[in-house]
Protein backbone atom coordinates (compact mmCIF):
# COMPACT_ATOMS: atom_id res chain seq x y z
CA UNK A 1 0.00 0.00 0.00
CA UNK A 2 1.67 3.08 -1.19
CA UNK A 3 1.50 6.47 1.33
CA UNK A 4 -1.51 8.16 0.03
CA UNK A 5 -3.58 5.05 -0.41
CA UNK A 6 -2.66 4.46 3.54
CA UNK A 7 -3.14 8.13 4.40
CA UNK A 8 -6.79 8.20 2.59
CA UNK A 9 -7.71 5.04 4.45
CA UNK A 10 -7.17 7.03 7.51
CA UNK A 11 -9.08 9.89 6.54
CA UNK A 12 -6.09 11.63 7.07
CA UNK A 13 -5.32 14.67 4.81
CA UNK A 14 -1.71 15.80 5.91
CA UNK A 15 -0.26 12.60 6.44
CA UNK A 16 1.70 11.97 3.53
CA UNK A 17 1.24 14.87 1.47
CA UNK A 18 3.47 18.08 1.02
CA UNK A 19 3.10 20.27 3.40
CA UNK A 20 1.16 23.23 3.40
CA UNK A 21 1.79 25.97 6.48
CA UNK A 22 -0.91 27.91 7.52
CA UNK A 23 -0.77 31.63 7.90
CA UNK A 24 -3.09 32.13 10.44
CA UNK A 25 -4.07 30.49 13.79
CA UNK A 26 -5.69 27.21 12.20
CA UNK A 27 -7.01 25.21 14.58
CA UNK A 28 -8.90 23.53 12.38
CA UNK A 29 -5.97 21.45 10.74
CA UNK A 30 -5.68 19.16 13.64
CA UNK A 31 -6.66 15.70 12.43
CA UNK A 32 -6.94 12.47 14.41
CA UNK A 33 -7.12 8.62 14.33
CA UNK A 34 -8.35 5.84 16.00
CA UNK A 35 -6.84 4.54 19.12
CA UNK A 36 -6.13 0.61 18.90
CA UNK A 37 -5.71 0.54 22.51
CA UNK A 38 -8.51 2.71 24.45
CA UNK A 39 -8.91 0.10 27.27
CA UNK A 40 -4.85 0.87 28.38
CA UNK A 41 -3.92 4.08 30.14
CA UNK A 42 -0.41 5.28 28.57
CA UNK A 43 1.28 8.45 28.36
CA UNK A 44 1.55 10.35 24.13
CA UNK A 45 4.08 13.18 24.80
CA UNK A 46 4.92 15.22 21.81
CA UNK A 47 7.95 17.62 22.54
CA UNK A 48 7.92 21.23 20.11
CA UNK A 49 11.33 22.87 20.51
CA UNK A 50 10.49 25.09 18.05
CA UNK A 51 6.94 27.40 18.88
CA UNK A 52 6.95 30.37 17.70
CA UNK A 53 4.04 33.21 18.18
CA UNK A 54 4.31 37.43 18.11
CA UNK A 55 3.66 39.34 20.87
CA UNK A 56 0.05 41.03 20.60
CA UNK A 57 1.11 44.06 21.92
CA UNK A 58 4.87 44.48 20.35
CA UNK A 59 4.13 42.29 17.66
CA UNK A 60 8.05 40.38 18.53
CA UNK A 61 8.11 37.28 18.37
CA UNK A 62 8.28 34.68 20.88
CA UNK A 63 10.20 31.49 20.99
CA UNK A 64 9.36 28.37 23.52
CA UNK A 65 9.50 24.70 23.71
CA UNK A 66 6.06 23.31 24.01
CA UNK A 67 5.19 20.10 25.78
CA UNK A 68 2.29 18.30 25.42
CA UNK A 69 1.24 15.00 27.46
CA UNK A 70 -1.98 13.07 27.39
CA UNK A 71 -3.86 10.14 27.88
CA UNK A 72 -5.87 8.76 25.30
CA UNK A 73 -9.33 7.40 24.97
CA UNK A 74 -10.69 7.28 21.69
CA UNK A 75 -8.84 9.53 19.48
CA UNK A 76 -5.37 10.53 18.90
CA UNK A 77 -3.97 13.55 17.37
CA UNK A 78 -1.97 13.19 14.56
CA UNK A 79 1.38 14.37 14.73
CA UNK A 80 1.98 16.29 11.47
CA UNK A 81 -1.42 17.82 11.77
CA UNK A 82 0.10 18.80 15.06
CA UNK A 83 2.98 19.88 13.18
CA UNK A 84 1.07 22.11 10.99
CA UNK A 85 -1.30 23.27 13.97
CA UNK A 86 1.41 24.56 15.99
CA UNK A 87 3.42 26.32 12.92
CA UNK A 88 -0.25 28.54 12.55
CA UNK A 89 0.56 30.63 15.77
CA UNK A 90 3.81 32.16 14.18
CA UNK A 91 1.80 34.94 12.88
CA UNK A 92 -0.91 34.67 15.74
CA UNK A 93 -0.60 37.09 18.42
CA UNK A 94 -0.86 35.86 21.44
CA UNK A 95 0.25 36.06 25.17
CA UNK A 96 2.01 32.80 26.52
CA UNK A 97 -0.91 31.77 28.66
CA UNK A 98 -3.14 32.10 25.93
CA UNK A 99 -0.94 29.93 23.83
CA UNK A 100 -0.70 27.58 26.34
CA UNK A 101 -4.46 27.29 26.78
CA UNK A 102 -5.74 27.20 23.79
CA UNK A 103 -3.21 24.69 22.38
CA UNK A 104 -4.96 22.94 25.70
CA UNK A 105 -8.92 23.47 24.55
CA UNK A 106 -8.03 22.93 20.81
CA UNK A 107 -6.46 19.43 21.65
CA UNK A 108 -9.45 18.75 23.95
CA UNK A 109 -11.89 19.28 21.16
CA UNK A 110 -10.76 17.12 18.87
CA UNK A 111 -9.58 14.11 20.98
CA UNK A 112 -11.68 14.22 24.03
CA UNK A 113 -8.91 12.82 26.08
CA UNK A 114 -8.91 11.19 29.61
CA UNK A 115 -6.58 13.45 30.50
CA UNK A 116 -4.01 16.61 29.18
CA UNK A 117 -1.37 19.00 30.12
CA UNK A 118 0.67 21.50 27.63
CA UNK A 119 3.42 23.57 29.27
CA UNK A 120 5.53 26.57 27.52
CA UNK A 121 8.67 27.12 28.09
CA UNK A 122 8.74 30.59 26.37
CA UNK A 123 12.49 31.96 25.94
CA UNK A 124 13.66 35.24 28.64
CA UNK A 125 12.15 38.57 27.45
CA UNK A 126 13.34 41.58 29.25
CA UNK A 127 15.11 39.46 31.39
CA UNK A 128 11.84 37.15 32.81
CA UNK A 129 11.00 33.97 31.40
CA UNK A 130 7.69 32.06 31.31
CA UNK A 131 6.17 28.95 31.63
CA UNK A 132 2.85 28.71 31.92
CA UNK A 133 0.85 25.58 32.21
CA UNK A 134 -2.60 23.99 31.83
CA UNK A 135 -3.98 20.82 32.45
CA UNK A 136 -7.44 18.89 32.34
CA UNK A 137 -9.21 15.51 33.73
CA UNK A 138 -12.56 14.44 32.37
CA UNK A 139 -14.82 15.41 34.37
CA UNK A 140 -16.62 12.71 37.67
CA UNK A 141 -13.44 10.20 36.67
CA UNK A 142 -10.58 9.83 38.25
CA UNK A 143 -9.22 11.64 35.64
CA UNK A 144 -10.39 14.72 37.33
CA UNK A 145 -8.61 14.11 40.90
CA UNK A 146 -5.43 13.58 39.19
CA UNK A 147 -5.48 16.83 37.44
CA UNK A 148 -5.96 18.54 40.51
CA UNK A 149 -3.40 16.65 41.90
CA UNK A 150 -1.24 17.58 39.73
CA UNK A 151 -1.53 21.26 39.30
CA UNK A 152 -1.65 21.35 43.07
CA UNK A 153 2.00 19.43 43.35
CA UNK A 154 3.25 21.23 39.87
CA UNK A 155 6.85 22.26 40.12
CA UNK A 156 9.18 22.85 37.47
Amino acid sequence: MNKDNLAGSLELSALGHKTAYKKVYAPEVLEVFENKHPDNDYWVQFNCPEFTSLCPITGQPDFAEIRISYLPDIKMVESKSLKIYLFSFRNHGSFHEDCVNSIMKDLIRVMDPKYIEVTGIFTPRGGISIYPYANYGRKATVYEEMARQRLVNRAI
